[in-house]
């Protein structure tokens, strides 16, 4: 059975920029995003990593969050696409968010979402590679990707 997944747009902006956005069809095959998400990505991101790749993605599905008070409460803390994606899991039933930012992750779990972020998905995509991880995890970094040097050292720790 194809897990359910929903996106939010920062894994989709990361992973198109080291050229890796098609990880993610070939981990889940679909995935789900709101419409929140597509704005941000597709069209006030026109011209940034992620738009091209998310037009022409036929197997990621945009959907309209139908929950607009949760979605209302939780813009207080988070922006659009996060509080949006977080709506729609919960909606959808969501097997796995994706989500980076940290009051997003936090958010997600207090609701009992499961979640990963990008750097859990090149884990997941490249486990028993440690090589082709650390080398996708640098690429992440040198194209923009915030990580603290005591959990990127902590990441290569693990993956030994």
């Amino acid at each position: 059975m194809t897990p359910k997944v929903v996106s939010n747009s920062t894994p989709l902006i990361a992973l198109a920029r080291i050229g890796r956005f098609g990880i993610l069809q070939e981990l889940f095959g679909e995935l789900m995003i709101p419409t929140a998400v597509y704005t941000e990505i597709a069209t006030h991101g026109k011209e940034r990593a992620g738009s091209d790749e998310l037009q022409n993605a036929h197997w990621i599905q945009c959907y309209q969050v139908s929950n607009h008070t949760l979605v209302t409460f939780l813009k207080v803390s988070l922006d659009d696409g996060e509080a949006e994606a977080i709506a729609l899991a919960q909606e959808m039933g969501a097997d796995l968010i994706l989500m980076d930012d940290r009051a997003g992750r936090y958010v997600a779990e207090s609701v009992g979402l499961k979640l990963t972020g990008t750097v859990g998905l090149l884990f997941r995509y490249y486990h028993g590679q440690p090589l082709k991880f650390k080398e996708a995890l640098d690429e992440l970094l040198a194209n923009g990707f915030r990580l603290n040097n005591i959990v990127y050292a902590n990441i290569l720790e693990q993956i030994q």
